[in-house]
């Protein structure tokens, strides 16, 4: 495999190299002989004020100028060449130069500049016209004047069709997306992430990685026309991110930064000292029990008698803060153009010793190196560190107000309500060791040839990707956090990966009849390993991680693997008189994780067509549309769905004594499936784009429809056989929804504009076929024909209270237990009564963004929201545990007087697990935004070329009928997940500006 990567990459550059030198001998010969001339002028609006930053290029070279402050220009051309004029929201406009030598250029507005964008859709761009997939560009003004450290945040709520959930607000966790509902049931659901055309999925790094200030556009690819150039990378939708370039002009500096301030959005407070005492009292009375003293445990009674209290989540938690500074240059000559970048972003948690830093640098350069060679990189460095010791907020929250926090000497008290050992102080976190950090060291680079003649319109691209991922970690808990022995443990991980791409394209216009041919060849590959050592039984604390040697019991272990995939991709667009569109696409790919009993190869097709309605002769005289385009499509995507080597069966080993003697062993790990095969999704979609009253109204609606087969799951075996389960191609799911996207501009006036931006997105998911036998799998909730995520579970009626009749519904219930239906009607309640309660996945999603503009003030309200989801509430089943520990005031509990219909009494034993569903739905003011961009002629006194200041408010109000934390987060309970997750959602208020000199 390496060998034939190595010989095909020598044949590339070979290739290039001769194609450069006849290339160049050809340029030679066909030398111009036409004199330059010097041509000036100034570019304006239909106003007569002048457009600063307007390009001007000579057409049919690399020459482009920009417009200065006054909106003048210079550029030297030849006679019989022509000027083309371009700038965002104006038509582009041609002028053939003719002897002259001053031109004054009046732009108008472009009405239907949507039209005319230029949309990246995987390996080249395309005219928003042209488009046939299901392609959305996330908007510009989410990408800016936005607090956030990952792009997904400015995503989410913003672009039909694409859920974003922020499970915790941990400083540096990324939060999860999915493109149209979840389609493998085992399998990562998460999109393939490209930037800059190059894989940041499945290289170790993350969109942790890249910092927001550096990307110029974001788009989401979500039908197979649109994924399938992907492969077996395109089945659950792709984000592309295309980051700034350069431009020709003077070196333009700027700097953007804010300053912020985070806290808990809803905190759930801990009952009081004496709403403490009292619920206490209470468990002693339902209990049975005779009440000997005030408090459960004798360390509590000195505060108590005392007076004294402590607000443990207070103690647990801060004032959050966040700063972000972010500079470059860009600008570069006709020939060679650069944008340099460097980013700090420092987060502290609202929960102490959370926190994130992030140093990022950026270099993307561009350069012409003759009429036909262009060469590029894309570099970056980002280093990532999440270091620190955390406080443990579910902890806090079960903490006695009476518990001592402090001993004599100042360190933490670690059994706060002594003798009660089950809870620990909620700061001891805070005295470990920990690190974690991570380096992404990306190059990209590129070579494009562009051939004269009569193969003009045909282009050579060689693109190369390589990352380095280093990743380590570490920590060292001791004496102080409650660990007698001391223990270490250092992880230290690093993933290799290149990515190297043959593309050509081929673009020939024949009178109506425009052609686009693209052609790939493509191979990857990643190569990962970890190490880890760990030790027991330190001497003292002082040494710890930093002499793991010196602990009495050593632990280690090492990992290692190798990824590979070989790619062809073809995709031919055509279109006749800009009316009538076809795009056909096949990728076929080889991935080194299948095994040797059937192909490593799939083969993904796809086919679009489009009717651009409005450029049809009828639609001439029909004022009312501006734009009308339909598109369908149909295709196949694939998902790998395994990670590797697991088609292959290997064995474990097993440490145990023998004859006194420590002897490692042999036993079963992984049953291999050599026939194990792609996961294959295949997707039909119907859009409809629309334009009306000169585009003050405008938008899309689509409706799609995915069915995956031959889904990955792990079938039961006998214990007998020694393994648990083995993996099969024997599921089936389907998906089919709704996605709507409106822009409106509701008023235009002299000096005020309001305009309004609706996404809506409804889905629906479910599991057609487990195992071909038509059976749902009730271990692991999944039923045929509902949902892939669902709550199933016993349906609350109520509270039963004191004098109502148990026998007949459930005779083990007492007062102030929970009430269950008896849904099988046989009397007493049992597992036979659960049933499916709800789907843990929104039915539908919506946003809305009100942006209003008064002279040079902006403000923007954007609202989000997802509906129809259930979840099982942790925040409701704090278990009492006995009366011994604190719980959330606004939970609350049964008893006789109150005779609560929603929460059950404090001697209530949850035997039955219930989970407590509940509605998760919610809507919430996600963030406000209020800017001023200061006039062009102050800052031309100030020599600045461009001054925002801004406010911005993120989370800030959630409308829902969730009890707890947070209907998104995720919270676990004791025992039952990873704490450091417990970290509920923020409310961030910044204030930032966004300067450039020039």
């Amino acid at each position: 495999m390496k060998k034939k990567l190595l010989v095909t990459s020598k044949c590339a550059v070979i290739l290039l190299f001769a194609l450069i030198l006849s290339l160049g001998k050809s340029n030679d010969a066909i030398a111009q002989t036409n004199a330059q001339i010097s041509i000036s002028g100034k570019v304006k609006d239909n106003k007569g004020n002048p457009i600063p930053g307007a390009s001007i290029s000579v057409k049919g070279t690399s020459q482009v100028v920009a417009s200065d402050a006054n909106g003048n220009f210079k550029v030297t051309a030849q006679n019989g060449e022509s000027l083309v004029i371009t700038f965002v929201g104006y038509v582009t406009q041609t002028f053939l130069i003719n002897n002259q030598t001053q031109f004054n250029i009046t732009l108008v507005e472009d009405t239907g500049k949507s039209l005319n964008d230029v949309v990246v859709i995987g390996y080249g761009t395309q005219k928003r016209s042209d488009v046939t997939g299901s392609i959305v560009s996330v908007p510009k003004a989410r990408l800016s004047l936005l607090p956030v450290t990952n792009v997904l945040q400015s995503i989410e709520g913003a672009v039909a069709g694409v859920n974003v959930t922020t499970t915790s607000s941990v400083p540096g966790k990324e939060p999860s997306a999915l493109i149209r509902g979840q389609n493998s049931i085992t399998a990562s659901a998460g999109p393939y992430v490209v930037v800059d055309g190059v894989p940041l999925s499945k290289t170790g790094g993350s969109l942790n990685d890249i910092n927001p200030n550096d990307i110029a556009s974001v788009e989401v690819l979500k039908d197979a026309s649109a994924t399938a150039i992907y492969g077996t990378n395109g089945s659950n939708g792709v984000i592309l991110i295309t980051t700034k370039r350069g431009t020709s002009g003077k070196p333009v500096i700027r700097y953007g930064g804010y300053y912020g301030v985070e806290n808990l959005t809803n905190i759930l407070e801990p009952r009081t000292g004496a709403e403490y005492v009292q619920k206490y009292a209470d468990y002693m009375k339902q209990t049975g029990q005779t009440l000997t003293k005030p408090v459960p445990n004798n360390g509590e009674l000195a505060a108590y008698n005392a007076g004294t209290t402590t607000d443990w989540v207070a103690e647990a938690t801060q004032t959050g803060k966040i700063q972000d500074h972010n500079v470059s240059i860009s600008g570069g000559s006709p020939d060679v153009k650069y944008f340099i970048s460097g980013d700090y972003l420092d987060q502290k948690g609202v929960v102490k010793g959370y926190q994130f830093k992030r140093i990022g640098l950026r270099s993307n350069l561009d350069v012409d190196v003759t009429s036909f060679l262009t060469v590029g990189t894309s570099l970056f460095l980002s280093s990532n560190n999440y270091d620190g010791g955390r406080a443990n907020l579910l902890l806090a929250t079960a903490m006695s107000p009476y518990g001592k926090e402090y001993n004599a000497n100042g360190t933490y008290n670690i059994y706060p309500m002594d003798p009660e050992q089950l809870y620990v102080n909620p700061l001891l976190g805070l005295t470990t060791t920990q690190i974690s950090r991570t380096t992404n060291i990306n190059g990209n680079g590129y070579a494009e040839i562009k051939f004269p003649g009569i193969l003009t319109g045909l282009k050579y691209r060689l693109n190369a990707g390589y990352t380095y991922f280093p990743k380590r970690e570490g920590s060292y808990t001791g004496r102080l956090a409650n660990d007698m022995l001391g223990t270490a443990r250092s992880f230290n991980a690093s993933t290799n990966s290149y990515t190297l791409e043959n593309i050509l394209t081929y673009a020939k216009d024949i009178k109506k009849h425009h052609f686009d041919i693209t052609a790939l060849y493509s191979a990857q590959e990643r190569k990962y390993n970890e190490t880890t050592a760990g030790a027991t039984g330190f001497i003292n604390d002082e040494l710890g991680l930093d002499n793991i040697g010196a602990g009495a019991t050593q632990t280690s272990a090492s990992y290692r693997d190798r990824y590979g995939l070989n790619s062809q991709m073809a995709r031919v667009f055509y279109s006749y008189d800009s009316r009538y569109l076809l795009t056909l696409t096949a990728r076929r790919d080889g991935s080194s994780v299948f095994g040797s009993s059937t192909t490593k190869y799939g083969v993904f097709p796809s086919a679009a067509i489009g009717w651009n309605i409005i450029n049809e002769n009828f639609m001439k005289n029909v004022r009312l549309f501006n734009n009308l385009k339909l598109r369908l499509s149909y295709g196949k995507t694939g998902n790998e769905a395994v990670t590797v080597y697991r088609t292959i069966t290997t064995e474990g080993s097993s440490r145990s004594p023998f004859n006194g003697i420590s002897t490692i062993g042999v036993i079963a790990a992984n049953l291999g499936n050599t026939s194990l095969q792609w996961e294959t999704t295949k997707t039909a979609n119907i859009g409809l784009d629309f334009g009306i009253l000169n585009n003050r109204i405008s938008g899309s609606i689509e409706a799609y429809q995915n069915k995956t087969s031959g889904l990955l799951l792990n079938r039961s075996l006998p214990i007998i056989t020694g393994y648990v389960n083995v993996l099969e191609n024997i599921g089936k799911t389907s998906n089919k929804g709704l996605e709507l996207t409106l822009n409106t501009q509701n008023f235009k006036g002299e000096g005020f504009r309001w305009e309004t931006s609706v996404v809506f997105a409804a889905n629906k998911n479910k599991i057609v076929d487990l195992y071909g036998d038509g059976k749902s799998d009730l271990g692991n909730r999944w039923f045929i024909g509902s949902p892939i995520g669902v709550v199933y579970d016993y349906q609350m009626t109520g509270v039963w209270q004191t004098g109502e009749d148990v026998s007949k519904q459930d005779p083990t219930a007492k007062p102030g237990s929970l009430k269950f239906a008896d849904l099988n009607g046989d009397g007493k309640i049992t597992a036979d009564d659960r049933t499916i309660l709800g789907q843990t996945a929104p039915k539908w999603t919506g946003g809305l963004t009100n942006t209003f503009h008064y002279k040079n003030f902006n403000l923007s309200v954007f609202v989000q929201t997802a509906q129809g989801m259930t979840k099982n509430n942790p925040d409701l089943t704090y278990g009492d545990e006995t009366g011994r520990r604190n719980t959330p005031a606004e939970i609350g509990y049964w008893t006789p007087e109150n005779q609560s219909q929603t929460r059950p009494a404090l001697s209530y034993n949850n035997t039955l697990g219930y989970g407590y569903a509940s509605d998760a739905s919610y809507t919430r003011i996600k963030d406000v935004t209020l800017s001023y961009v200061f006039a062009q002629n102050l800052l031309d006194k100030l020599h600045l070329g461009g001054l925002t200041v801004y406010a911005s408010g993120r989370n800030l109000h959630t409308f829902t009928n969730w009890v707890g934390w947070d209907p998104e987060n995720n919270y676990s309970t004791r025992g039952s997940g990873d704490w450091t997750n417990n970290y509920p959602l923020t409310k961030t208020f910044v204030l930032g500006l966004n300067v450039s000199l020039r």
